[in-house]
């Protein structure tokens, strides 16, 4: 009983309860969102008991949400109803990062033709949040400022079939970056990346918004390719 305990508790760390309206619908929302911001763990096990418990709701549509999940390879149903957050290799994230290099680049560049003050103000505040996290060692805060950083970007392409494949994709990538924090925090450089997209947007440039976005996705990453690598090797 004391273990269940603090399995449940240690849940609701990272998933919030949900309102009773559409609950199948919110449940997936809420765990995605916790996935698009790395509060789950690559290889982490989950049980339906304990979301529900988390969430407070009852586990049919908590149940629907992980088997959406599951075959959008987000999460990894095995034997015995078993239930992981899925990984990467890092053949896999590489991989990955090159197809997000021209989508995530070719919504950066549609950002840049038609994002607003009100938008630039968001990824500007979004962008503070993160560098005031990541000074306060917070690492749950620096993952979500910096998916609300990204995800607002791409939102801004007004693109909206765009942003759904790339979401697709940050589902399957988000969990790797609770490795970042303190193990393979980003670094530039120079000057933050996010800096550099501001100002292209700012510019309404797309050329130089889209280098600076993949310069961004490369150098950003490169600790943890290299602690994937190092993973791997071990």
């Amino acid at each position: 009983m004391a273990r269940n305990m603090a399995e449940t508790a240690q849940i609701i760390d990272f998933v919030a309860p949900v309102g009773r309206e559409n609950l199948a619908g919110r449940v997936y929302d809420e765990l995605r969102t916790a996935l698009f911001e790395g509060r789950m763990q690559p290889g982490q096990r989950l049980k339906i008991r304990d979301l529900a418990a988390a969430m407070q709701v009852s586990e049919t549509p908590v149940r629907e949400a992980v088997v959406q999940l599951a075959r959008e390879r987000a999460l990894r149903l095995e034997a015995a109803r078993s239930i992981t957050v899925a990984g990467l290799s890092l053949d896999q994230y590489l991989e990955l990062r090159t197809v997000r290099l021209e989508l995530e680049g070719l919504a950066a560049e549609a950002a840049a033709l038609r994002i607003n003050e009100a938008g630039l103000a968001a990824l500007a505040k979004a962008h503070d949040a993160l560098t005031a996290a990541e000074e306060a060692g917070d690492a749950v805060a620096a993952n979500r400022a910096n998916w609300a950083f990204h995800h607002g970007l791409y939102r801004a392409a007004a693109m909206p079939e765009l942003l759904a494949i790339i979401e697709s994709i940050w589902l399957r990538n988000g969990p790797m970056h609770a490795f970042l924090y303190p193990d393979a925090r980003p670094s530039y450089p120079g000057r933050h990346r996010h800096l550099d997209i501001i100002d292209g947007l700012r510019a309404h440039d797309p050329v130089a918004t889209r280098a600076a976005l993949c310069a961004d996705l490369t150098e950003g990453g490169a600790n943890l390719v290299a602690l994937l690598g190092r993973m791997e090797g071990a």
